[in-house]
C-alpha cells in the first residue's frame, strides 16, 4: 500500500494523518508517479485549516516531482521512467505514489534536481504570472513586494532583478533583511518596525509605485494602497496575515483610480500552453543561474505536522520539501 497524508477535518497541523491508500492504475489521460520530493507551500496551510474549504476527506499538497511508473492509454507525451514535476489541482502531492492528470505535468530538464523541481513549481509559476502577466513590470521600474524573504518572494525578487526591475521588499523581522537583499531587493523595510508606506513614499520622492505585490493580506492592505501612485495596481495573491476584509471601493480604490486584482495560478496557469510557457521560462532562469534555489530544509513525509508548524511559525526561511519515507 502507498502512503498519503489525508485530512478528515479542518484544523491545525494535528489533522494531518499519514494513512495507507490504494492508488490503483491511471485512466486514459492520467499518469501514475512515484514522488521523490514534495513541495511545501503556505497555501497548503489554507487547505488544511479550512480557509480554503475542501470536500473531506481529502489529500493535501499541490506540487511534487518524481518518476513516471505507469501511463494511461491515451498518453503520448510521457513514458515510464520519465522525470516529471507538477503543480496545481487536484490536491494530493503529500504521498509517495499518486495519479495525476497528464495536463499538469512537465518533464524535468537535465541539470535540475528532483528536490529543486518539487520546491519551485508553485512559487516559480506564481512569480512568472505575477511578473509577466498580471502586471508587466519594466526594467528600471520601482516595484513593491511584500514578504520578500518568503518562498515566493525569494524567487520573484531574483527574477524581477534579472529583468532590470528595482525591488522594494518588505520583511517581518530584521533577521530576514539580508535574505531579501541577497535575493535581489534594492531596498528592504521591516514592516513590523517601520511604517512601510511612509518609507516607500520617501524612496520614490512621494510619487509612489505603480504596483504592489501582496501575499501578506490583511496586515499590509491599507498601507499598500497608500504606496500606490494614481492608476496603480494592487495585486493581492495571499493571506499570510489573514484574509482581507470587504473592500470599500470609494475609500480605497476610487480616490486614485486604482486597479485591484486577486489573481490565481488556477487561471493564469490554465491550459497546456500557459503551463509549458511558464515552466520553460522558469527552468531557463534556473539553468542559467538567474534564479538560485537552495533547499532550506527537508522533512520526512511522516513529519508533515512538524513542517506545517514550522511553516506557520515563520521558521522556514527558504524552499522546503517533504521526502517520502
Amino acid at each position: 500500500m502507498a502512503k498519503s497524508i489525508i485530512i478528515t477535518k479542518h484544523g491545525g497541523p494535528e489533522v494531518l494523518e499519514l494513512k495507507d491508500v490504494n492508488v490503483g492504475s491511471p485512466g486514459p489521460e492520467e499518469i501514475k508517479i512515484k514522488n521523490l520530493a514534495i513541495g511545501l507551500n503556505f497555501i497548503d496551510t489554507y487547505h488544511r485549516s479550512g480557509l480554503y474549504k475542501l470536500k473531506l476527506p481529502s489529500g493535501i499538497g499541490m506540487e511534487g516531482a518524481g518518476i513516471v511508473l505507469e501511463v494511461g492509454s491515451s498518453i503520448k507525451n510521457f513514458n515510464t521512467g520519465d522525470r516529471v514535476t507538477y503543480s496545481q489541482l487536484p490536491l494530493g502531492s503529500y504521498s509517495d505514489e499518486r495519479i495525476i492528470p497528464e495536463k499538469i505535468a512537465v518533464k524535468i530538464p537535465e541539470g535540475v534536481s528532483d528536490k529543486v523541481a518539487a520546491s519551485i513549481m508553485t512559487k516559480g509559476l506564481t512569480s512568472h504570472y505575477l511578473l509577466f502577466k498580471t502586471y508587466k513590470a519594466k526594467a528600471g521600474e520601482l516595484i513593491l513586494f511584500h514578504a520578500a524573504a518568503g518562498g515566493v518572494g525569494q524567487v520573484f525578487c531574483q527574477w524581477a532583478k534579472s529583468i532590470g526591475c528595482r525591488v522594494i521588499g518588505t520583511v517581518g523581522s530584521d533577521s530576514k533583511i539580508d535574505i531579501a537583499k541577497k535575493n535581489g531587493c534594492e531596498f528592504v523595510i521591516n514592516y513590523n518596525k517601520e511604517d512601510f508606506d511612509k518609507k516607500v513614499l520617501e524612496i520614490t520622492g512621494n510619487k509612489g509605485v505603480g504596483v504592489v505585490y501582496d501575499g501578506v493580506g490583511k496586515k499590509t492592505f491599507e498601507k499598500s494602497i497608500n504606496c500606490l501612485k494614481p492608476m496603480g495596481m494592487m495585486i493581492s495573491f495571499g493571506n499570510a496575515s489573514g484574509a482581507l476584509d470587504p473592500i470599500d471601493v470609494k475609500k480605497y480604490i476610487a480616490h486614485k483610480s486604482l486597479f485591484f486584482t486577486r489573481p490565481g495560478l488556477a487561471h493564469y496557469g490554465a491550459g497546456r500552453a500557459a503551463l509549458e510557457d511558464g515552466a520553460s521560462a522558469l527552468f531557463e532562469q534556473i539553468k542559467f543561474g538567474k534564479i538560485k534555489i537552495n533547499i532550506f530544509k527537508e522533512y520526512k513525509l511522516s513529519e508533515a505536522k512538524k513542517a506545517h508548524e514550522d511553516l506557520e511559525g515563520r521558521k522556514i526561511l527558504g524552499p522546503a520539501v517533504l521526502i517520502p519515507n
